[in-house]
């Protein structure tokens, strides 16, 4: 079976593991104390052009979420979200039993605009009872989103603004934020980001690292005492140079490093399954310019790849046919994406 059911199927990529394995024995503090954090962090506040910025390195995308969550908002508080954002739909409550209750908003193509935010403010604040309400205090999004569409430059500029006005702070998920980057359109970049948004994480554990997110608080706000939280949370990885280390083989080289030059092939492979879906007439659910990809296909078509592929199934659409999702990762292999293809153009 081949595999196009998510981005991390795989382990790590190999120039990690080398790295890994040659520092295996030096001995470093815990917690992320160490001097490999210290220097990984560096790299990562000048690739943001954020030298004032805290970067933790995390374990996982939800503690991520969690953690930043649980620490920005009072017990009467929320965070607002699209209703296909993870932390609505993929993380099994998981915000919920920090106390804090996700706002979800309507969003057909999984992005937030800053009139809709603006808007739920504005209905909030003008009902006379809000005080019986949850109070919005963030808004929530991923880039890419869950459906892999990406914000602009100008799109997340106005949520900024929003969100500034009112009183919110803005958290990216940046789970895949390396394929979001990458993709084509795209405008936005890590300074821009930073400067934006009060918090955000490059995402590691589907981008070619074993494990581990690294999460950037540029909001003074967010800081103080924000690794007590990691803490209660069970985030602090004891041996965190371990993430240290994968973040320093992905980062090391910048904008023409390992992160960015993976990104960029696992969207190259997902737009040859694109063209192939579009070759044969199948219409997309989504646009998507990343490394996820939403093609309409008829049932029968499904039951056939499914024979030889592994992919998700997303919805129902009709009566006959169904949104799937293909996803390729960094270690996506061309031969198998030229054997889905070359399968799809004979159905």
């Amino acid at each position: 079976m081949i595999q196009f059911q998510c981005d991390y199927c795989e382990g790590a990529h190999p120039a990690i593991l080398k790295l890994l394995t040659e520092t295996n024995l030096v001995q470093q503090p815990g917690y992320g104390e160490d001097p490999v954090c210290r220097q990984a962090a560096e790299t990562i506040r000048a690739l943001c052009a954020a030298p004032d910025a805290d970067v933790h390195f995390m374990v996982g995308g939800t503690p991520c979420n969690l953690t930043v969550i649980a620490a920005a908002l009072r017990p009467y508080q929320g965070v607002i979200s699209a209703d296909t954002g993870h932390i609505n739909v993929h993380e099994s409550g998981a915000i919920e039993a920090t106390g804090h209750k996700v706002l979800a908003l309507s969003s057909p193509d999984g992005k937030l605009t800053a009139e809709q935010v603006a808007q739920f403010c504005r209905t909030y604040w003008a009902d006379e009872t809000h005080t019986h309400m949850v109070q919005p205090k963030m808004v929530y999004i991923s880039n890419p989103t869950e459906i892999g569409t990406i914000y602009s430059r100008a799109e997340l500029t106005a949520l900024s603004g929003v969100c500034r006005e009112n009183g919110l702070y803005l958290y990216m998920d940046g789970a895949r934020l390396g394929y979001g980057l990458t993709a084509r359109g795209c405008d936005l970049d890590l300074p821009a980001i930073a400067a934006l948004c009060d918090a955000f994480y490059i995402g590691g554990t589907k981008q070619g690292a074993l494990l581990g997110e690294a999460l950037v608080l540029t909001s003074d706000a967010l800081k103080a005492d924000f690794r007590y939280m990691i803490k209660r949370q069970g985030g602090l990885l004891a041996k965190g140079w371990l993430i240290g280390r994968q973040f320093e083989a992905l980062l090391k080289d910048g904008l023409d490093g390992l992160y960015f030059s993976l990104a960029r092939h696992a969207n190259r492979m997902a737009e040859k399954i694109a063209g192939a879906c579009r070759q044969k007439g199948f219409s997309f659910l989504i646009d998507s310019p990343t490394n996820q990809q939403f093609p309409i296909l008829p049932d029968d078509a499904c039951q056939k790849l499914a024979q030889k592929y592994s992919f998700a199934y997303w919805s129902r659409v009709d009566e006959s046919h169904s949104a799937v999702r293909f996803c390729t990762s960094w270690a996506t292999g061309e031969q198998s994406v030229d054997a889905l293809c070359a399968d799809i153009a004979g159905l």
